[in-house]
């Protein structure tokens, strides 16, 4: 009788180490990427209106919790670029585990920052389009619709970001598991 194996020959363990390796890379471009369009719609996000005939201006400076998400998302934009090359450079297949081992604390940081952002801007945004009436703090989004869809828009696509980075934290976290000890 034949074995299974015979039958279904098993992909060799280096392509499959390819295939991670490209998926990582692709992974880090996407991640840069959404992390890097959410930076810049936050920063370019403003708008004016006159309400009782007097001007009020919209921008993301005028909130920390909106100057904390953006620059958490360009910090780790740029941080996950170095990272980018450390896995061009080091992350070859069939390395050394140990490698992985610190791109798995790279990406685990870089995740709990960018979603540290998110929970920011998400909480202080919800409080814009929706007020608090218990508090006594009214919606503006009535008044400031581009701003506040703009700054949905890039909360958006950091909780993308943050998507990406963490299914790298999890490759990553199953890649250094095989550190011999």
């Amino acid at each position: 009788m034949e074995s299974s194996d015979a039958k279904f020959p098993q992909n060799p363990p280096l392509k499959t180490e390819k295939l991670v390796h490209l998926t990582q890379i692709c992974l880090r471009i996407l991640a840069i990427g959404t992390a890097l369009a959410a930076t810049s719609v936050m920063a370019t996000s403003k708008q004016t209106t006159v309400i009782f005939g007097t001007v009020f201006s919209a921008r993301y400076s005028y909130s920390s919790a909106f100057k904390f998400f953006a620059f958490a998302n360009a910090f780790a934009s740029a941080f996950t670029l170095l990272s980018l090359f450390y896995v061009l450079l080091f992350g070859r297949p069939g390395s050394n585990p140990a490698n992985y081992f610190i791109l798995f604390i790279h990406d685990l940081f870089m995740a709990s920052l960018v979603l540290a952002g998110c929970a920011a801007a998400t909480a202080v945004g919800y409080i814009g389009r929706y007020g608090n009436n218990h508090i006594g703090w009214i919606a503006i989004c009535d008044q400031f619709g581009k701003f506040c869809n703009r700054v949905t828009g890039s909360v958006i696509l950091s909780y993308v970001a943050f998507l990406f980075l963490l299914i790298l934290t999890v490759i990553s976290a199953s890649r250094s598991r095989k550190i011999q000890v």
